[in-house]
């Protein structure tokens, strides 16, 4: 594989290793850099000389700020990015990273949200570094927060997951420590001499982690855990409007800055998510994954998200212009429409199916 690769495959002593290779796009992950993955891990998931996998991006600013979403909206020429092939692609390198039977260790260093959050957090470990900054941000776009959110999000303490998953908050190296996103953190300019010392001294699978505990340590404290209470107290309530009206009556600047972020997000994403959140506290992975294509695919077909890609990325006057515009024009059953799930034919199908 050489250094033009999206992404650039190597083994070295007994660890497979995968690096983003797109950083003046952030390491945006688009369909080839999917496929790239996907062969690779199945390469090594049974081959006895490798011990485990190292993920890692090129360039100081991102390891993965998300999907390729021009390239998927036609903005960007890319392949045959279709969002049914993309989005399934997708979810199936999810899953197969999430029941992958090695370590897998992703150093998630600079941006990583989106499509970044799903190629680390399903992972056996997640070494976070100072420059790390995590977010879901995409209710923004008129989209909702996949890559096993279903999953991941509403497992993560308290209402946390709720909270991240509706406002897009974004949160650095002590916070996704301390929530357990990131299982492990190391200062930026000592990454490298972790993947080194994996390179150097892994005999077995085993090994992999007693490295990483030898050279990892704790961040400082973060301020999440402070909000915590406020946390729950609103983001726990069972509606939208009941949510706004909590923090409305909290009355604190941080619940009252809450509200204004959660105004200017698309209301059918916010609807759609608060019922993901409640919907996958009790699935199991695949389940989410396989409710996750249709919401994709759904959404792709809506309004909001290609409002939602122009306003930001694409013409970038942050003015989307949201349909419906307000919550109170979205019923459940148009929520529920979201949720039908997919014919057979187009249902999501995993690697070992196929």
């Amino acid at each position: 594989m050489t250094d033009t690769a999206p992404v650039i495959v190597t083994v070295k002593g007994r660890i497979g290793r995968l690096t983003l290779n797109r950083p003046k796009a952030l390491n945006a992950l688009d369909l080839p850099m999917i496929r790239i993955m996907t062969e690779a891990l199945l390469g090594w998931r049974n081959d006895p000389a490798i011990a485990g996998v190292v993920v890692d991006a090129a360039g100081e600013k991102a390891f993965c700020a998300g999907g390729d979403i021009l390239a998927l909206t036609g903005a960007r020429t890319d392949d045959d990015a279709t969002p049914a092939e993309f989005y399934a692609q997708e979810y199936r390198l999810n899953t197969l990273i999430k029941e992958y039977p090695k370590p897998y260790v992703a150093m998630i260093d600079g941006i990583v949200m989106g499509g970044g959050v799903g190629i680390s957090v399903h992972g056996m470990r997640r070494v976070c570094g100072d420059k790390t900054l995590f977010a879901m941000p995409e209710t923004g776009i008129g989209f909702y927060p996949d890559v096993g959110g279903t999953y991941f999000l509403p497992r993560l303490a308290g209402q946390t997951g709720t909270w991240l998953a509706l406002t897009g908050a974004r949160l650095k190296a002590a916070d996704i420590f301390a929530l357990g996103i990131a299982t492990d953190y190391a200062p930026s300019e000592q990454h490298t001499q972790i993947i080194n010392r994996l390179v150097e001294d892994t005999k077995t699978g085993e090994d992999i982690g007693d490295i990483i505990d030898s050279l990892t340590g704790r961040p400082g404290p973060g301020g999440a855990a402070d909000l915590h209470a406020q946390i729950d107290r609103a983001f726990g309530a069972k509606t939208m409007d009941a949510i706004l009206d909590a923090l409305e009556d909290d009355g604190s600047d941080w619940a009252l800055k809450q509200r204004k972020i959660l105004r200017s997000k698309s209301p059918m994403a916010l609807k759609v998510t608060l019922r993901q959140m409640h919907e996958g506290q009790n699935m199991r992975f695949r389940d989410c994954m396989v409710m996750e294509l249709g919401l994709s695919l759904k959404f792709v077909d809506g309004a909001d998200f290609a409002e939602g890609v122009r306003a930001l990325l694409v013409d970038r006057d942050n003015a989307p212009n949201w349909k419906p515009a307000r919550l109170d024009d979205i019923s459940d059953a148009m929520v529920a429409e979201y949720f039908v799930p997919l014919d057979a034919d187009q249902r999501l199908s995993f690697l070992d199916e196929e």
